[in-house]
């Protein structure tokens, strides 16, 4: 065995021995429960040490508003999906958390007296990614989303919609008519879990099954389906169609509010939900509904806040994005003490109870107390996020670790952000520890 490989090896187990080593610590009595924030920093440095120069972690205590601990915090990294805590706060911003997002059904022509519809339906997406059947909605939102039949049923009710004398089509131009997002080539791309559209129903599951990549005529076929389902007739077929000038609003149902689409988007990780926002907010702020009016329209957001990572999709799926836990941070810390940061939070998965952490974590002083954003790629694992310390203290912390496997890297997360939970510091400590050391540790921006 060359030599070189079997460093390797040698490296490799050493790290994952370390690893266990590190969070076997946690269940020891006492263990992440100390009152002195120097215990505390050698826990999180000799962890970091573990896993390499491929890591980074930056902690801020709010309560007594001192940077605690920092770790290569400005080298600049993949976020993956923490990404979507960038999303996430420019939807935020920018929408608004009441906002919702409007899924329409306009006709071009006129109801005669008989309720038929003497020329063509045109149902017109507006980036709603939970538009979809009712049984699709209850199995993968919890209820939340807007259903085809409601939309069929307010045609019926507020149109007195009896048959229609013409075709019904799906229009998606909201958004472009690329699939995926920058890592697949914005071709349809199967970590999306769905195919990109302004009108994509059920994830433009049609296109997904039928490889026709057409989420906008399998949209309109569905209304047609609902609609014939009431007893209405429909003399024409459905297809895909941009919506003409001078058409008639006939009916619409909206979505889940924005801080309810999030709800659904942090705590799974929702990569269409991700990408599909974003080019929402390049529809309505930058003029074209792209991935990359819809970046730039993030980093804009970002720049106001003073940070300015690389932003190429919504999702983090790219490896291409850069961040670093300084700004990650940074962000968590400016938006804390905001409505638009409670909503945020609370949206987050919760260590040991729900999302991408209901595993994780659990029976610690961490389930429950923190939340969170995970991130994972190939080599790539992150998270950051927020612990209520039982100390009374809350922290933000980020820590990315490049390099390693997910197991091991994500033993070593759960160790010091259990270990931030358990602290007991007081405002005293850390304000005279912070008068010794002077400004070594970086303030977040802004701060």
């Amino acid at each position: 065995m060359p030599g070189s490989t079997f460093s390797r090896l040698i490296r490799a187990l050493a790290v994952q021995l370390a690893a266990a080593a590190v969070a076997l610590a946690w269940l020891c009595p006492g263990a992440g429960a100390q009152g002195d924030l120097a215990a505390l920093q050698g826990d999180l440095s000799h962890v970091l040490s573990v896993a390499g120069s491929g890591s980074s972690g930056y902690v801020y205590d709010l309560t007594s508003r001192q940077a605690l601990f920092s770790v290569r915090a400005t080298a600049l990294r993949p976020p993956a999906s923490v990404q979507k805590l960038y999303t996430a706060t420019a939807v935020l911003q920018l929408l608004g958390p009441a906002a919702r997002l409007t899924t329409s059904v306009l006709g071009g022509g006129y109801l005669d007296p008989s309720g038929t519809w003497q020329g063509n339906l045109y149902l017109r997406g507006g980036g709603d990614p939970t538009f979809g059947s009712s049984a699709f909605i209850r199995r993968h939102y919890a209820g939340l989303g807007a259903s085809v039949s409601t939309l069929a049923g307010r045609l019926l009710g507020a149109a007195r919609l009896r048959a229609v004398a013409g075709s019904i089509d799906g229009d998606e131009t909201y958004l472009n008519g690329l699939r995926g997002e920058p890592s697949s080539g914005f071709a349809p791309d199967a970590f999306l879990e769905g195919l990109l559209s302004g009108l994509a129903f059920n994830r433009g599951e049609g296109g997904l099954a039928h490889r026709s990549h057409a989420p906008a005529a399998y949209a309109a076929r569905q209304l047609l389906a609902a609609l014939k389902a009431r007893g209405v007739r429909v003399s024409g077929s459905a297809g895909a169609a941009s919506t003409p000038p001078a058409v008639t609003p006939l009916a619409q149902v909206q979505s889940p509010t924005i801080a309810q689409l999030l709800g659904l988007m942090l705590p799974a990780s929702d990569n269409f939900f991700a990408e599909t926002l974003l080019k929402d907010l390049g529809a309505r702020f930058a003029g074209s509904g792209t991935t990359g009016a819809g970046a730039a329209v993030v980093s804009q957001t970002l720049a106001a806040l003073g940070l300015r990572p690389r932003i190429v999709d919504g999702s983090g799926l790219s490896p291409a994005n850069r961040t670093s836990v300084y700004q990650v941070a940074s962000l968590l810390v400016a938006l804390a003490s905001s409505p638009l940061g409670r909503v945020l939070r609370a949206d987050l998965a919760v260590a040991g109870r729900s999302g991408t952490l209901v595993r994780r974590m659990r029976g610690t002083a961490a389930a429950g107390r923190c939340q969170a954003k995970t991130g994972t790629l190939t080599g790539v694992s992150n998270l950051a996020g927020y612990c209520q310390s039982l100390g009374g203290h809350l922290l933000v912390f980020a820590f990315f670790n490049d390099g390693l496997r997910p197991a091991t890297a994500h033993a070593l997360q759960d160790h010091m952000v259990i270990t931030l939970a358990g602290s007991r510091l007081s405002s005293a400590e850390v304000a005279a520890a912070a008068a010794r050391r002077g400004r070594r540790i970086a303030q977040p921006v802004g701060r």
